[in-house]
């Protein structure tokens, strides 16, 4: 087979047979198949089998029941049951046009690429697609931090923030892809250095549908930017950071309305316990959730050793007060600092330990303990 093109899709039911058409088209003449990797809620599965009975060319369904990764977890699921080595991964809601799919094939046949991204940022490419200045000022500025960010394997790419590309499945390792969210391209590029090729290509408007983008994807792409960069701990610490400046944000806000200091940085910690938690749970931690047991087990954990922790540090920070006579708030920033390291360990080794590991069972022996704090 010439080629596989992988549409991970997201309750795109009305682009899916206008897609399947314009692609079968666009590829006259080529052995491919077209693979919908569905994490949907709606119908869109049952049109894509609809669609898929009367395609003239091989038309799967992978629908994931329990989604992985995000987008970026459904394209390595499509890349992994591709049926060729050549493999194109572009969006579902035809922004993408499916015209292009045969001149990155024809470029990758050349034969001196892995991967051929289909860039709006060279010369006869354009972004005219996105839905106003401020959506497009943010994806140049995007680019410019992840170019600036790996300066070196994202040399020869103009566009790494681009969902459209093609990919010689055999240049790549899929066990070492650690897909966070929507931006694979730059997960599989920045993982290793690759032969990059790119032709332009004019991004469209939707063709049906609303756009998936929103602020809590902007976060997940910079933490994912900053994993891939500096390893997971500076994720922690970016989540870290973030609490501690809520903390004594919320800490500094109560003991100006006269709250008393102990109880403004006890308030100010269950605030941003809870907070951290979630963000640790859904950016930092996300791909070792699946293996980590349930989300209240590891809510108990986290909330009881950073509960333990605050015990410790508030007294730090009375004794920091009214024996070195210090600024509460610069007293707690102090602590904050010196609790983050053990906190990453604890979470990293035990909050978010496989069960299959040491410390898994360990955790496991006391879940029944869990499940009463629980209750």
């Amino acid at each position: 087979m010439d080629l596989s093109v992988i549409v991970p899709t997201f309750n795109e039911g009305p682009n899916v047979a206008e897609l399947v058409r314009r692609t079968t088209q666009a590829l006259l003449g080529r052995d491919v198949e077209i693979i919908f990797v569905d994490d949907s809620t709606d119908d869109t599965p049952d049109i894509i089998r609809a669609v898929a009975a009367a395609a003239h060319v091989p038309v799967r369904l992978i629908h994931r029941d329990d989604p992985v990764g995000g987008l970026g977890g459904a394209v390595v699921d499509g890349i992994r049951a591709a049926a060729a080595d050549y493999c194109v991964v572009m969006d579902g809601d035809l922004q993408h046009p499916p015209e292009v799919i045969a001149e990155l094939l024809d470029r990758v046949e050349v034969g001196d690429a892995d991967v051929v991204v289909a860039s709006r940022y060279i010369a006869g490419g354009t972004s005219d697609g996105l839905a106003n200045a401020v959506r497009t000022t943010v994806s140049r500025a995007s680019t410019l931090l992840t170019k600036s960010m790996f300066p070196k394997k994202l040399h020869n790419c103009s566009d790494p923030m681009t969902g459209f590309f093609l990919i010689d499945r055999r240049s790549l390792d899929l066990e070492e892809l650690h897909p966070r969210g929507f931006k694979i391209l730059l997960e599989i590029l920045a993982r290793k250095q690759m032969r990059v090729a790119e032709v332009p290509f004019s991004f469209a408007p939707r063709f049906a549908g609303e756009s998936k983008a929103s602020f809590s994807q902007g976060m997940r792409f910079l933490m994912q930017l900053t994993m891939l960069r500096f390893g997971r701990m500076s994720a922690f610490a970016l989540v870290g950071g973030i609490g501690a400046v809520a903390n004594l944000a919320i800490m500094w806000a109560l003991v100006a309305v006269h709250v008393e200091y102990i109880l403004a940085a006890v308030i100010a910690s269950v605030i941003t316990i809870v907070a951290n938690f979630l963000a640790l749970e859904y950016l930092v931690f996300a791909d070792m959730r699946a293996e980590s047991g349930l989300m209240r087990h590891r809510f108990v954990k986290s909330f009881a050793f950073n509960g333990v922790e605050a015990i410790v540090r508030i007294p730090v920070i009375a004794i920091l007060v009214e024996r070195a006579h210090m600024p509460s708030v610069i007293a707690a920033a102090l602590t904050l600092v010196a609790a983050f390291v053990v906190r990453f360990v604890f979470h990293a080794l035990v909050v978010y330990a496989p069960k299959k590991s040491r410390v898994g069972k360990a955790v496991r022996a006391v879940e029944p303990l869990e499940d009463e704090l629980t209750a």
